[in-house]
């Protein structure tokens, strides 16, 4: 299809209940007509977040009104343009989405200006539908959120997936000792490989093994994906002064708060919808940065075609995968 030619219709998902991952159906909607400071963007793939699936269950605190498109990642060509859109953002140019008007599980998405962003042409459209949320998430927890400085010791708590990989990259980018966990000798082998220090999160031993790694110290922050786990524990393994950036939890945990007491730690959560424009722009400029520089290269685990968007909800809740998921959504 000629980049300038107009489509009649295109391939999205449709949630028209919530409820478990087969509700995730393909259907064939009108395309989206971009208006004043508004881009369509054709979409090559589209990224998979765990957020998206507790959206679809029905079991998040803010829901869609029914029928929706998921998604607010995704990578490909802008298609249209409306009036009063840069000239920098052209026709033709490859982008990333951090966000999109319509949803990303789709052809095309419909966009204002500043959910897109170029796409340098080392970046594979599958790596760049792997950035928003994971690499705004993972900027938040480490800089916004747990005040990260250069110097200091961060352990990264499930660093093997899309956040967690984003996070280990950003940490050695801005100068942190990088301590991160994984399940998996091959998820440790991707840690070290990215720089860090591998524990296995599945051993009894690995708390003890990273407070010698400290010579007792302790570690000044920790990113963790998974606190109904890790928190009652991630506050022995704090320095003074140390904090815990809570990502993510999947239930309650019980903490004994005397460990945070002694140490005068902090527990942040961390929202990335909590996000000012001037935050969600430090992040996006973060961003772009490294992926010119290179530093940052998101790893992909699996592409999964569209329309197998549920068996891509389940494999973005299991366990072991190393990277990010992502949907094919067009042939660009």
């Amino acid at each position: 299809m000629p980049r300038c030619q107009k489509m009649v219709s295109m391939k999205a998902i449709r949630v028209r209940e919530f409820g478990e991952p087969g509700v995730l159906q393909v259907a064939s909607i009108p395309d989206p007509t971009p208006g004043p400071g508004q881009l369509l963007v054709r979409l090559a793939t589209a990224g998979v977040n765990p957020v998206e699936t507790y959206v679809r269950s029905g079991k998040y605190a803010r829901l869609p009104e029914l029928p929706y498109t998921p998604g607010s990642d995704g990578a490909g060509i802008i298609f249209q343009v409306g009036p009063g859109v840069p000239a920098t953002l052209a026709v033709g140019e490859r982008v990333w989405l951090s966000g999109s008007l319509t949803g990303t599980y789709a052809e095309a998405a419909l966009c204002e200006v500043a959910h897109v962003h170029p796409l340098p042409d080392r970046v594979t459209f599958a790596q760049g539908a792997a950035l928003g949320v994971p690499y705004a998430t993972a900027y938040r927890a480490l800089f916004r959120r747990g005040g990260a400085r250069p110097g200091e010791t961060v352990l990264i708590h499930g660093a093997t997936g899309g956040t967690g990989i984003a996070a280990l990259q950003f940490a050695r980018m801005f100068g942190l000792r990088v301590f991160a966990t994984g399940g998996t000798d091959a998820g440790r082998q991707m840690i070290v490989a990215h720089g860090g220090e591998a524990f296995d999160h599945s051993s009894l031993g690995y708390h003890e093994q990273i407070l010698a790694r400290t010579d007792g110290r302790g570690v000044d922050l920790i990113v963790e994906m998974l606190a109904n786990v890790n928190l009652g524990r991630d506050l022995s393994l704090l320095a003074r002064g140390g904090r815990v950036a809570v990502v993510g939890s999947r239930g309650p945990v019980e903490i004994n708060p005397r460990d945070a007491m002694s140490r005068e730690a902090d527990i942040r959560g961390v929202f990335l919808g909590g996000a000012t424009l001037a935050e969600s722009a430090e992040a996006w400029a973060a961003i772009e940065a490294g992926l010119l520089s290179g530093i940052l290269a998101p790893i992909v685990a699996e592409e999964i075609a569209l329309s197998e968007a549920p068996r891509a909800h389940e494999a973005v809740m299991a366990s072991g995968h190393r990277g990010k998921i992502i949907l094919r959504c067009a042939d660009l």
